[in-house]
């Protein structure tokens, strides 16, 4: 795979929930390459961050759910091109940003000095309030008191009248509550008078504050007064002000209109700090927290054109995701009736989709769903194309919500435990059918599961998860073969078919940790029997293995004393190749 095409890059990606009050992180800094035309099998528990994890992918997280941080950057040729006609308005919005970076670009003279202006004025604020420190446990605590609170309200709200004495004890339990957060609240205004009455008698930092930010605001305007607009930054801003066009030329007037206004306002503050716009992982972040940015590439009197970074952890527009979502980026579920519509006939459900995203007539879209209906391997096509859902048994549902996936042609597809709900029969023809359509259509399988079977008959490669982080990476021999992380021991050694007759069947003892805290050092330390005192205060780095296998554990520091991996899973090869019948093994 190191030699296909990167097509996803997901670098430090993290999630989070809303949850009654409080908030979850589901996915906890995760980096990871997909390649061309690739097969890479996600496996975890469940609640390890598998499916949220591919979510972010097509942008189907919940509405409570958020990427606080990271970047998904999707590497798609024909999305990245972009031309936007450069009509009357489009000049003129051009010209406005121009003159605008032009007007601001005299701010980049004065950056020391409006630095050290925000330094002064923010350790002014901090003198006069509480610390960082003091209003992160206070906000803690009334968080925690908040969501016991709320707990307390709901179990109430679920008594049966007749509960009364219940009903009153829980009654006094929030009245608790409700005093606790009084008093915290309380605490906090108080702390804030002290320091801010504190702040306002020390006439001799007062004194010293105005002196040094007087002298500040001399040396800022006369750096201002003495800059000299050059052709070399005006060139500069004609490109940064193109780009700008090309990045908000796609929206309606009103929506352009705001984008490049707020575009503008970030180039302002970014040269106000000193960033440097002219580089190239700067200008990105810039744009990233308005739109996904389009490079200047080159222009006519008539059109400007661009190549998008689309970063898929950036898109506020919903219109973006109609690009990707289904032509690029599609999703086969568990169910396959959460996928169909039960009162729209099959062909129609195919049709609809080809005709949303490919310029084709109405016949044309037959035409090609009875072709992909015939490809995922159902009989008679054309006289099941009028049936309705429940006229298919389980696995032919399957094939249809496949052949809708795969109508538009997309690079990725996702595939989410697609052959749980079959059985055994049915999930060997499934995995096999994805796997033949790959070789013809050529995209990317990413596959979750938590069914170590399904990843030994369909993944090139294979990334465990547990508590929201990938814990280990390698080729499905390397996992399979060679496993070097405590978790992934523990899920092989759980596999039924390497159970010997009269013996207990291995289970996982404990269960993961609550993502609502900040896990300090592994997360799997509670629950791993091979735990070292370092695992539960530090978080291990990802050791490299080899070139393709990396895994998350302290046991691959050279200091940590040497542990095998359990007799159950040594020695698997030939009862694993014979227990899943892997091809080729």
């Amino acid at each position: 795979m190191a030699d296909n095409k990167v097509l996803l890059s997901i670098k430090d990606l993290e999630v989070k929930f809303r949850v009654r009050g409080r908030v979850l992180t589901a996915i906890r800094g995760i980096s990871l390459d997909i390649h061309e035309n690739e097969s890479i099998a996600i496996v975890g528990e469940s609640g390890s961050g598998k499916s949220v994890f591919t979510k972010t992918f097509a942008g189907m997280l919940d509405e409570n759910g958020f990427i606080s941080n990271g970047d998904i950057i999707f590497s798609d040729e024909d999305l990245a091109d972009t031309v936007v006609r450069m009509n009357g308005i489009g000049k003129s919005l051009r010209d406005k940003a121009y003159n605008k970076l032009n007007e601001y670009s005299k701010y980049e003279a004065g950056a020391a000095e409006y630095n050290e202006m925000q330094k002064l004025e923010l350790e002014k604020k901090e003198k006069s309030d509480i610390s960082s420190e003091e209003k992160e446990s206070i906000d803690k605590r009334i968080a925690d008191i908040t969501f016991k609170r709320t707990e307390a309200f709901n179990l109430r709200q679920t008594l049966d009248s007749s509960e009364k004495a219940r009903i009153k004890e829980i009654g006094a339990e929030i009245t608790g509550y409700d005093n606790e957060l009084k008093a915290l609240h309380a605490e906090k205004a108080r702390l804030i008078v002290e320091r801010r009455s504190a702040a306002l008698s020390d006439t001799e930092y007062n004194a010293e504050y105005t002196r040094r930010m007087a002298e500040l605001k001399a040396q800022y305007n006369a750096k201002l007064d003495g800059f000299t607009l050059t052709d070399e930054i005006k060139e500069r801003n004609m490109i940064i002000a193109n780009e700008i066009y090309l990045s908000v030329g796609r929206y309606g007037i009103n929506k352009r209109l705001k984008y490049e206004n707020a575009l503008i306002k970030a180039f302002r503050k970014a040269m106000m700090i000193g960033a440097d716009v002219s580089d190239e992982e700067t200008r990105n972040g810039i744009f990233d927290n308005v739109v996904f940015r389009v490079k200047f590439l080159d222009e006519n009197e008539e059109r400007l054109h661009g190549t998008c970074v689309l970063n898929l952890a950036k898109i506020k527009y919903s219109k973006d995701w109609n690009q990707i979502r289904g032509k690029k980026i599609a999703t086969v579920f568990q169910d396959p009736m959460t996928s169909l519509n039960p009162i729209i006939t099959i062909g129609k459900q195919i049709t609809s989709i080809i005709l949303k995203h490919q310029n084709c007539s109405e016949v044309e879209a037959r035409a090609r769903a009875l072709t992909l209906m015939k490809k995922v391997g159902i009989p008679n096509a054309e006289k099941r194309f009028d049936d309705y859902p429940f006229q298919y048994s389980g696995g032919m549902r399957q094939r249809i919500v496949i052949a809708i996936a795969l109508s538009c042609q997309p690079k990725i597809l996702i595939c989410d435990e697609p052959t749980t709900a079959l059985d055994v029969t049915i999930q060997a023809q499934i995995l096999k059918l994805l796997k033949d359509l790959q070789k013809e259509f050529n995209y990317t399988i990413v596959f979750i599961t938590h069914d170590l079977g399904v990843v030994a008959n369909i993944a090139d490669r294979v990334a465990v998860l547990y508590a929201g982080q990938i814990v280990e990476l390698g080729n499905v021999d390397e996992i399979f073969y060679d496993p070097r992380h405590p978790y992934t021991w523990a899920l092989l050694s759980s596999l039924p078919q390497l159970a010997q007759k009269n013996t207990k069947l291995y289970s996982i003892t404990g269960t993961p940790p609550s993502l609502y805290n900040k896990i300090i050092g592994d997360p799997f330390a509670p629950r791993n029997p091979y735990c070292l005192k370092i695992d539960t205060v530090k978080e291990p780095p990802m050791f490299r293995v080899t070139d393709t296998h990396y895994a998350k554990t302290w046991l691959l520091d050279p200091r940590a004393p040497k542990v095998e991996k359990p007799d159950i899973i040594k020695n698997t090869h030939d009862t694993l190749v014979k227990a899943f019948n892997i091809q080729g093994g």
